[in-house]
């Protein structure tokens, strides 16, 4: 799916702002047939929940509604009118005036509704939007809804992140000409010093009008440096400056649909501009390339997540965690654990830094919750469970994912879980379709999942489909909790049997102590400024003992929102940097170690 952008043939009005807002208990039972009468208002983009001092709507399970009124610019006569959210998390129902437009599930994937011949330009409209945040075995993520004895639901998951929900990324108002450019793919390579740009253009509408699709790749200079004609073909772009880490350089393509007029010349019916970089990515034996050149990751496993706005998308904390990124030296980031904005994404591209972009399957892992309660766990991938409903789910998120993220540079591996119940039966039958897929829809970049600690060197049983093996690993903090000399040989021995049983590149995507900012103690005291950075030192000293070791991302960031627990304290506090993006100490010690790496791997010497 196209990302909305203004051309020479395209509009876009934006509809964030403030919205009417209401609880569906307290609305009408069909309250897109009027005005809302509530008197809340609540902000687009943002998660509503930390909003509003009633603890009725923080804890609020099922629908609630926002409504506002829009009027369509009435220069757009004649054109396609589309409407597009970024997110809704979980489930949306839209509504022009008493029409429905649209329903969408998966709350971090963008939909659309056309409106052409619904509204006109010039014209005001009412629109109303259900938001449902309830999780289901069915949904990705999984949860489960009870009633209980008041007759109220109840929501509980498996994934330790607050469910935050609401309309949390941009709505906007589009339009385009009627024969318009429905889909671009881009794909680049090299030969030599030249890149070389597959492409292909999806057009729609009234097909019979194209004459022509012209398309130009520029620089960032504005200089056209390779064109074609047609709705595929490649161009070769000579002397081409890579898209690389710490470096994102961008080319635009510029895709024009070209009608002949009576004069028998050709005019653009339709513009739309494509931004890409020049870049390869792959797995060769135990390393990871980019360009060619052995990468390795530094950085962190990430939250949406900040104070008040939830997981609302927040430009002012875009540009701020893009700094402190660059600020640690840290060179990469895990969509945890689903795909973040596009605007995010579109940042990294122009700032050079690698994302490993996930999908928003987590909790897939019922032993996690046998591990807290003590109780015998209930098979993952039972029907009853995670079968084959839940894995359908799955894979429509892995496609739309995909379909959004396909061009972007930034993006160099797609995650396909986080901590799934890799160890158990049912596994390889739940995974091998979905690796399939992924490979299926993007033959070009490599594959990872992020395996969960009860999945071993010796259980696992999906690490072969994978070209990357990620693995989230915490001795020394619940295992071996303060004993961080047993923990050294524990992990060092857990990673050195991965690599000798799949002989893949082998990174750590989780690590991390909780830490209290202000705690301090001479001793290895866990929560302790000290203790997260030992902690972190000591993972590193392994680390840089596996020759086939290629990254580390530290978990977490900063600190966030979890469900209430008596094992978080206002929320998880593995961040290096606070809720509110304050240092700890361990900020400063990622800092010495990563600084001056230059996408290489450390040895012991960055140690010392």
């Amino acid at each position: 799916m196209l990302s909305p952008r203004t051309s020479p043939t395209r509009d876009i009005v934006s509809l964030d702002g403030l919205w009417r807002f209401a609880l569906d208990t307290r609305a009408d039972a069909t309250p897109w047939t009027s005005r809302l009468t509530s008197p809340l208002e609540a902000p687009v983009p943002a998660s509503y929940n930390d909003l509003f001092t009633d603890a009725e709507i923080r804890d609020h399970v099922g629908l609630v509604w926002y409504q506002r009124d829009v009027r369509v610019p009435r220069g757009w006569a004649g054109q396609r009118v589309v409407l597009r959210f970024g997110s809704v998390t979980h489930a949306a129902q839209v509504y022009v005036d008493d029409l429905l437009v649209a329903e969408h599930t998966g709350g971090y994937t963008p939909f659309e509704a056309d409106l052409t011949g619904i509204v006109r330009p010039g014209a005001e409209f009412r629109l109303t939007v259900g938001v449902d945040n309830r999780l289901t075995n069915e949904t990705i993520p999984p949860g489960t809804l009870t009633t209980g004895p008041d007759g109220r639901q109840r929501q509980s998951y498996l994934h330790d992140f607050y469910n935050y929900a609401g309309i949390a990324r941009p709505v906007r108002l589009c339009s385009t000409p009627t024969t318009f450019v429905e889909d671009v793919t881009v794909v680049t390579g090299r030969d030599g010093a030249a890149g070389i740009v597959d492409y292909r253009v999806e057009t729609a509408g009234q097909a019979a009008e194209v004459t022509d699709v012209r398309v130009r790749a520029l620089d960032e200079a504005g200089r056209t440096v390779a064109e074609a004609h047609g709705p595929e073909g490649t161009l070769r772009i000579e002397d081409a400056t890579l898209w690389q880490p710490g470096a994102g350089y961008l080319y635009d393509l510029v895709v024009e649909l070209i009608a002949a007029d009576e004069t028998g010349k050709g005019e653009p019916v339709d513009s739309y501009t494509q931004p890409f970089g020049v870049r390869t990515v792959e797995v060769r034996g135990t390393e990871f390339l980019i360009n060619g050149e052995p990468f390795y990751f530094t950085g962190f496993g990430k939250h949406e997540d900040t104070p008040v706005r939830g997981k609302g998308h927040d430009d002012a904390y875009l540009v701020h965690d893009f700094q402190l990124l660059q600020w640690t030296g840290a060179n990469s980031f895990r969509t945890s654990h689903y795909p973040y904005a596009e605007e995010v994404l579109d940042f990294a591209d122009r700032h050079g830094i690698v994302v490993i972009d996930e999908t928003a399957a987590v909790g897939l892992n019922l032993g996690v919750m046998g591990g807290l309660t003590g109780q015998a766990p209930t098979p993952t991938f039972a029907p009853e469970n995670f079968g084959g409903t839940t894995r359908d789910v799955h894979a429509q998120h892995l496609r739309e994912l995909i379909e959004r993220d396909k061009n972007h540079p930034s993006v160099v591996m797609w995650s396909l879980a986080n901590e799934p119940a890799s160890n158990e039966d049912g596994a390889r039958e739940y995974f091998e379709p979905l690796v399939e897929l992924a490979r299926k829809l993007d033959p070009t970049r490599p594959l990872t999942y992020s395996a969960v600690m009860f999945a071993t060197p010796q259980n696992d049983r999906i690490g072969d489909l994978f070209d990357v093996l990620s693995i989230n690993r915490y001795y020394g903090w619940y295992v071996f909790t303060g004993d961080l000399a047993t923990a050294e040989q524990y992990l060092e021995q857990d990673l050195r049997g991965w690599v000798q049983r799949f002989g893949k590149p082998v990174m750590m995507s989780e690590y991390g102590a909780d830490t209290q900012p202000g705690l301090h103690s001479v001793w290895d005291t866990p929560w302790s400024e000290e203790y997260q950075s030992d902690y972190l030192a000591m993972y590193h000293r392994v680390f840089d003992r596996v020759p086939e070791f290629v990254g580390e991302h530290v978990w977490n960031f900063a600190d966030f929102q979890t469900s209430a627990g008596i094992h978080r304290v206002d929320g998880n506090k593995k961040g290096v940097f606070t809720r509110d993006r304050k240092p700890k100490t361990a900020a400063f010690a990622l800092r010495r170690r990563w600084h001056g790496l230059g996408g290489r791997k450390p040895g012991p010497a960055a140690n010392d």
